[in-house]
């Protein structure tokens, strides 16, 4: 964990400045300011549509009853994308252009699905499940819920 906020809170900043310099002195101190507030006022114009195309998708997926979870994972993905974009740095709006175009959004998406989801553990505080796995019956307070369920030890995780 340690690596990985000394990467974003260290490397990242100082790789932008980097960066920012290079452009600078390549185009002039005024050019590169004015080349930062455009992609951060354009990038705000493409976060406002993508988001507004990803809120009618899940709209869409709720009206037709299905689970909407590819469209919220669209909606956070295009969140970070705008998040990047007003964010100053050469480094952080490609990364952020990434997010918020579609068809590299969706190369990230499946990225996501595979290396993060699989590594989250849902929990659940007050769930159906007794102790030390005993079953309890179905009563008013839990409904009638049938479904596997599956103990995994949390000291095995990764």
């Amino acid at each position: 964990m340690l690596p990985l906020l000394v990467l974003l809170f260290v490397v990242v900043p100082i790789a932008e400045l980097f960066v920012i310099i290079q452009v600078g002195e390549a185009i002039g101190v005024l050019p590169t300011i004015a080349l930062l507030i455009a992609d951060s006022v354009l990038g705000s114009m493409l976060m406002r549509s993508q988001g507004r195309a990803a809120w009618l998708r899940f709209n869409t997926a709720l009206a037709e009853g299905r689970v909407p979870h590819r469209e919220v994972l669209d909606g956070a993905l295009v969140i970070f994308g705008g998040a990047l974009l007003l964010t100053p740095g050469f480094l952080s709006d490609i990364l952020g252009l990434v997010l918020l175009l579609p068809p590299t959004r969706a190369l990230a998406r499946g990225i996501v699905v595979r290396r993060v989801l699989p590594r989250l553990v849902v929990t659940s505080l007050g769930g159906t499940g007794a102790p030390g796995g005993a079953q309890r019956r179905p009563g008013p307070d839990t409904g009638d819920v049938e479904g596997t369920a599956t103990e995994i030890d949390p000291r095995r995780l990764p």
